[in-house]
């Protein structure tokens, strides 16, 4: 099978295409005909060592879309020739992955493969920040950072579907306003060329944001607690900056605000039954139409050099997509 593997760390040169031969799954296993893989920037940052422990050669990749080819023989919910999205072991960047039957999800007939594929990533975690992290409710005002990316398209949809009553996001540059906008966002504020928490004030007439989801870190997570609203949260998922932000506990305590962490790659290691009900939501939406995953690029699994330089420009706009088997 063809494969994408990492033999050093670096730039998106150092991907390459080489043929191996196709996993063997154990008992509670499963192996997936992919047809489609997402590329995250988890991805990037393991490509560069900053993300895992990075033994050579490696597969990168966190989620894949494809048809079960085998099942072990512990596995009862999964039958060959099943849809299926995975989180797989040993990365996505390949024909075929091995999955746990744990992280391993049915996918409606309704879903094609390049929404699916792109969705597990994007659509989970939005749904776990929102609906069990932040908690939120009815009516609350969320704002999201890096609106016009994979997790930030997606989750001004998902805050809108759980009962968002303001959505405000942030972008870095003006080119990408558009986006985010056309994503659902109430407002779209250009950190770049304007003080958003002075912006959300303003628009929240001083109230601030009930919830701030934030995967930048450094200066951004520093100026949010200035907008985020007394008995606010602000989520935490992220450090795409690489910078270290920094806040004071008596901005918390007498505000009744809080700040909590969130890691998709923990939660899947940790606690992966928790996922099931989130995927059984997540696919609800998409199925009833009120989900839509954005797909800005897609490229063929041969061209992933420039999917990855993509991605790490800040140019890229919604999910990228590597077509696999097709």
């Amino acid at each position: 099978m063809k494969a994408v593997v990492v033999t050093e760390f670096g730039k998106p040169e150092v991907l390459k295409v080489v043929n191996m031969e196709v996993p063997t799954i154990n008992s509670k296993q499963v192996l997936i005909k992919v047809e489609k893989a997402s590329v995250n920037f988890a991805d990037v940052k393991a490509r560069y060592g900053k993300k895992g422990k990075g033994k050579f050669p490696f597969i990168p990749g966190l989620d894949v879309a494809g048809t079960i080819e085998a099942v072990g023989a512990d596995v009862q919910q999964f039958q060959v020739g099943q849809r299926v999205v995975a989180f797989p072991l040993g990365g996505s960047y390949a024909e075929y992955v091995v999955a746990n039957d744990n992280l391993t999800f049915d996918i409606p007939d309704s879903v094609k493969f390049d929404v699916a594929a792109v969705c597990p990533t994007v659509s989970f975690l939005s749904y776990k920040l929102l609906a069990d992290l932040a908690r939120i409710e009815k009516g609350e005002t969320v704002l999201i950072h890096s609106a016009a990316g994979g997790v930030g398209t997606t989750a001004i949809q998902m805050a809108k579907i759980l009962g968002a009553g303001k959505v405000i996001g942030t972008v870095g540059s003006e080119q990408k306003i558009a986006y985010a906008l056309d994503a659902g966002a109430d407002h779209v504020i250009c950190y770049e060329k304007e003080n958003f928490s002075e912006k959300v004030n303003k628009l929240t007439d001083g109230i601030g944001a009930n919830i701030i989801l934030d995967s930048v870190a450094g200066r951004i997570t520093e100026q949010s607690i200035n907008c985020l609203a007394k008995y606010g949260r602000l989520v935490h998922f992220g450090n795409s900056s690489g910078e270290v932000g920094h806040f004071k506990t008596s901005e918390l305590h007498s505000s009744c605000r809080s700040v909590l962490g969130f890691s998709l790659g923990t939660t899947r290691k940790e606690r992966p039954e928790s996922l099931k009900e989130t995927a059984k939501q997540v696919f609800r939406y998409i199925d009833e139409g009120l989900l839509n995953i954005k797909i800005g690029h897609s490229f063929p699994l041969e061209d992933v050099v420039s999917a990855h330089r993509l991605i790490e420009s800040r140019q890229s706009t919604g999910k990228i997509l590597l077509n696999i088997n097709n």
